[in-house]
C-alpha cells in the first residue's frame, strides 16, 4: 500500500495505486492483430493453406499405400512339356521338362531368384533340382518358365509296368513339389506349389503348352 502522508487530499497517492493495479501490457511486434479486415483475410488464407496441405498429404499417403501394398503372386503349374526315357537293367531314367506360369498382380516389378523342385514317386524322392534364376516380371504381367528335372526310378513294380510289353499303357504318377523365391522392394517371398503328372515311362513325349493369360 502507498501512504498519503504529506500530500493533501491523497490525490497523488490514489493515482499511483491506480497505475500499479492497472498495468498497460506492451504489444509485441510479432503479435497478430485480427481487428482489421486485411488481417481477417490473411487468417482465412492461412486456414485454407493448412487445409490444402493436410488434404494433399492424405491423398499422397493413400496413393502410396494403394500402389505399394503387396498383392498376390500367382504360381500355376502348366503341366508336362516333354519327357525322355532311358531304361537300363534295373532303373528307369526319366527326364521331364515342365512349365510354370507366374502372374504378378502388383503395381511394381518382381524378380524370380530361385527355383527348388522335388519329384516323388510312391512317396520316394526320385529327382531334385535347385536353380538360381534372374527372371524379371513387370507390373501386372505374366511370364512362363520351363524347368527340367532328371529322375531315377528304381522301384521293381514300376520297372515291370514300364518294361512289360503286354501292357498297353505305361504311365507313372509323379508328385512334383516346388518352391519359388521372388524378391521385390527389398523383400523376399517364397511361394509353394505342387502338381501331379502322369508320364509315359515307355517312350518319349512332347506336348507344348500355351501361356495362361493374365486375368483382366
Amino acid at each position: 500500500m502507498y501512504s498519503c502522508e504529506g500530500e493533501p487530499g491523497g490525490g497523488p497517492c490514489i493515482e499511483r495505486e491506480r497505475r500499479v493495479s492497472e498495468p498497460s501490457w506492451p504489444r509485441f511486434p510479432w503479435s497478430p492483430d485480427f481487428s482489421t479486415p486485411l488481417s481477417r483475410v490473411l487468417l482465412s488464407h492461412r486456414k485454407l493453406s493448412v487445409f490444402l496441405a493436410v488434404f494433399v498429404c492424405l491423398v499422397t499417403s493413400s496413393l502410396i499405400v494403394f500402389f505399394l501394398f503387396p498383392r498376390t503372386i500367382a504360381v500355376q503349374p502348366g503341366g508336362l512339356n516333354s519327357s525322355t526315357v532311358v531304361i537300363d537293367e534295373s532303373d528307369i531314367h526319366l527326364n521331364i521338362t515342365n512349365i510354370l506360369n507366374i502372374s504378378n498382380n502388383n503395381y511394381y516389378p518382381i524378380t524370380v531368384t530361385q527355383l527348388t523342385i522335388e519329384v516323388l514317386h510312391l512317396s520316394l524322392v526320385v529327382g531334385q533340382v535347385s536353380d538360381s534364376l534372374l527372371l524379371h516380371i513387370g507390373p501386372l504381367a505374366s511370364e512362363q518358365m520351363f524347368y527340367a528335372v532328371a529322375n531315377r526310378i528304381w522301384d521293381e513294380n514300376t520297372y515291370k509296368i514300364c518294361t512289360w510289353l503286354k501292357i498297353k499303357v505305361h504311365h507313372v504318377l509323379l508328385h512334383i513339389q516346388g518352391t519359388l523365391t521372388c524378391s521385390y522392394l527389398s523383400h523376399s517371398e517364397q511361394l509353394v506349389f505342387q502338381s501331379y503328372e502322369y508320364v509315359d515311362c515307355r517312350g518319349n513325349t512332347s506336348g507344348p503348352h500355351l501361356l495362361v493369360p493374365h486375368p483382366p
